[in-house]
């Protein structure tokens, strides 16, 4: 009798639990915030390679968490001419949310809290059709415009990226389409202003108030052919161009290059060819070169940038680099064919890989023709990067600049000795045989990233 009455209230229980749950997987509908009645489906919860990602499981919702932490140091040599302090930062704190709905929509926000300041970097939707060969995309996000700068920081084989990068157009507002047909890619896109740089953004909205200027436009596009790509071989090709009018994001409407050398801890901007007011457009062409074999890669590119005005002479500046690495413990590197791009390893043993790289990189902001005197610098680098696991990644580099005596941040960075002897931030004074002037130094620096 005892046994019958527990199995009984056993079942009993069993069976309610049974109904209960049919009854949660029924129950489906829901009333939101906003009094609307919405579909509500379970998520299943996955770790991805260190990386949590939610899903359904009719595949018509996705969301994931992209978040990456760089902590970099620097320490310069002491016999640069300008004083360089040696110091730790925060390069990059990235928050991302990305997402999948409806089998074709995709959405991002990417935010960087760098130097605890606020910078939108990627805010866009993404269409993709049911045959994965062609894509639009509108918001804010990296034109399609450079090998090196469309790539992650997170894949990057350096810490910083090249002198070259900085004729990249980077990230703006505007509409964006990708076609995949066979072994080619193609990148077209208008682009307007960028709302990622807080500075710039004032210059923006100062012009409309003030003036009422129009922002400005952008063409854009890009072509990759890679004839040869599988797990162990690639052999890429690629071409990019952009037409750019002036955008009133620029300094009173002023076009402007300048950049740091390889490091975001030293802040003096040795190359800058100050603004160039009077411009009418500017057009820029980049080629690309790249391949891998087994363990080894390398990649390398060549950009102008013609500056043509209203009236005067027309401006032209240049810059190139050429990089290799080799993976040390078998492993390989991958190709993302949807964005012409390397991505993350395949290491080559279960601690994880090593991997040994060398870079050449040059630019050259000068143009005597147009009286522009922004200076030129090569960089030599080599760097030795750790790959732990999927999330952990430890960086070294170190890397010997050589910047010309025109290379003095707008006059404000000492480049050679006059007849006297006296350190000078006039080019013209400068009395060392050319090759010598300017201000040439090492840097030695490491980085800790994590990526979740």
């Amino acid at each position: 009798m005892g046994n019958k009455f527990y199995t009984l209230v056993i079942a009993t229980i069993l069976y309610s639990i049974g109904l209960q749950a049919q009854e949660i997987k029924k129950t489906d509908i829901r009333v939101n915030q906003y009094g609307q009645e919405v579909t509500a489906v379970p998520l299943i919860t996955e770790a991805w390679d260190g990386f949590i990602k939610w899903f359904s499981e009719d595949g018509n919702y996705k969301m994931w968490m992209d978040n990456r932490v760089q902590l970099d140091g620097f320490i310069f040599s002491d016999d640069a001419l300008n004083e360089l302090g040696n110091g730790i930062t925060i390069r990059r704190m990235r928050f991302a949310i990305k997402a999948e709905f409806w089998g074709n929509w995709y959405g991002e926000i990417d935010l960087d809290f760098e130097s605890s300041g606020t910078e939108i970097k990627d805010a866009y939707l993404k269409y993709t059709t049911d045959s994965k060969k062609w894509n639009l995309k509108a918001g804010h996000f990296k034109e399609g415009y450079g090998m090196e700068t469309t790539t992650t920081s997170r894949y990057l084989t350096f810490m910083e990226r090249s002198f070259a990068s900085e004729l990249d157009p980077s990230r703006h507002l505007g509409f964006q389409t990708n076609i995949f047909a066979n072994k080619f890619l193609f990148i077209g896109g208008i682009h307007f202003n960028t709302v990622g740089d807080a500075e710039e953004v004032e210059f923006t909205k100062d012009a409309n108030k003030d003036d009422g200027v129009d922002e400005g436009y952008s063409l854009t596009g890009r072509a990759v052919w890679a004839p040869i790509n599988d797990s162990e071989k690639l052999l890429h090709l690629g071409i990019a161009t952009t037409y750019r009018t002036p955008k009133t994001d620029w300094e009173g409407g002023a076009y402007r290059i300048s950049t740091r050398s390889h490091s975001a801890v030293n802040r003096k901007k040795f190359i800058d060819t100050d603004d160039i007011s009077g411009v009418d457009n500017v057009f820029g062409y980049t080629f690309e070169l790249a391949g891998k074999y087994k363990g080894i890669m390398f990649q390398g590119e060549y950009k102008e940038h013609n500056v043509n005005m209203i009236e005067g002479i027309d401006a032209s500046f240049k810059a190139y680099y050429a990089q290799a690495a080799i993976l040390l413990k078998g492993g390989h590197h991958n190709y993302n064919t949807a964005e012409g791009e390397f991505t993350r390893i395949t290491p080559g043993s279960d601690k994880g890989d090593l991997e040994f790289a060398l870079r050449y990189d040059f630019i050259d902001l000068n143009d005597f023709n147009a009286d522009i005197y922004g200076g030129s610098a090569e960089g030599y680098t080599a760097g030795l990067n750790y790959y732990v696991n999927p999330n952990i990644k430890f960086v070294a580099n170190y890397t010997y600049h050589n910047h010309d005596r025109f290379a003095n941040g707008k006059g404000k960075l000492y480049v050679g000795h006059d007849s006297d002897g006296n350190l000078t931030k006039d080019w013209s004074l400068v009395t060392e045989a050319e090759g010598d002037a300017g201000d040439d130094y090492g840097q030695f620096s490491i980085r800790l990233e994590v990526n979740f």
